[in-house]
């Protein structure tokens, strides 16, 4: 079994050792000089020789940047199973209500829309390869959590009533991908929702991350407050609302998460960090 995976950035570095010790090859590519990465524009041989193709490259205005360069190469593969990481945000704004696996997106953004065109270009491997369309919560793990902002002093607790969301742990991807590809599949589309198992306000998550801390939350900004000083990025994540349900997408997997809400997750990317602590 060998994987090639395009984009060897946060998601795609665990996913790459999860696969590794579940007994996977892995290549991996890189725009950038990374140890132990193919250069982006260099992958035809290791597309020729993939079993598994995985791809972590966002859209961009143009469109997706590997089948840009790929498509061709991509189409001759003789790979049996292409990944497509995507984001929840396909599912746009829903008004605080649930959508889950069966839900038709229905994209509010313009990078949601992005997205959705990236996925059915993906998918139209589907009738000579299994693809599994991953869609992203909030991604979290170590080096990146609430803890992070906390230190740097950047953590803000916007206070928005009603406003929840999912998130996902690195790790959690990581598993879900392994053991998607690890599945006796045949041709085919598959939408997956990676999300933990309770949406949650931002502001809970940094209060908690705060108390494992033992430090005191940032003080509460109403929404409306924080507003004019929003990025254009932060403005489309609090204008859209939603609730993302994985329950289809673990019974598809076999697998519970290893950190069902941010609770956990927390507490395990704490007890990480002090483990490696310098003595």
């Amino acid at each position: 079994m060998h994987l090639l995976i395009f984009g060897l950035g946060y998601s795609g570095a665990a996913i790459a050792a999860a696969a590794r010790e579940s007994g996977f090859t892995v290549t991996a590519t890189s725009r950038s000089a990374t140890p132990g990465c193919i250069p982006f524009d260099a992958a035809e041989d290791a597309i020729a020789q993939a079993t598994h193709i995985l791809t972590t490259a966002a859209p961009n205005e143009v469109g997706d940047p590997v089948l840009a360069r790929y498509a061709a190469a991509l189409a001759a593969a003789p790979a049996r199973w292409f990944g497509y990481l995507s984001s929840t945000v396909v599912y746009g704004n829903r008004d605080g209500g649930w959508v889950d696996e069966d839900t038709p997106p229905a994209p509010t953004q313009a990078r949601g829309a992005r997205r959705v065109a990236a996925e059915d270009a993906w998918a139209a491997f589907a009738h000579k390869a299994a693809v599994d369309i991953f869609r992203l919560a909030g991604i979290y793990g170590p080096g990146r959590s609430a803890f992070d902002d906390l230190r740097a002093g950047t953590a803000r607790r916007t206070i928005k009533p009603g406003h929840q969301f999912g998130r996902i742990h690195r790790d959690d991807i990581a598993r879900a991908v392994v053991a998607a590809m690890r599945q006796a599949r045949g041709e085919g589309r598959r939408d997956l929702n990676l999300t933990d198992d309770e949406p949650s306000e931002s502001a809970v998550v940094v209060t908690e991350a705060a108390a494992l801390l033992g430090i005191a939350p940032p003080p509460p900004v109403a929404f409306e407050t924080a507003l004019p000083g929003l990025s254009p990025m932060a403005r489309g994540f609090w204008a859209e609302n939603r609730k993302v349900a994985c329950v289809k997408t673990k019974a598809a997997l076999g697998l519970e998460w290893r950190y069902p809400t941010y609770r956990e997750g927390l507490r395990a990317i704490l007890a990480e960090e002090r483990a490696n602590r310098p003595v």
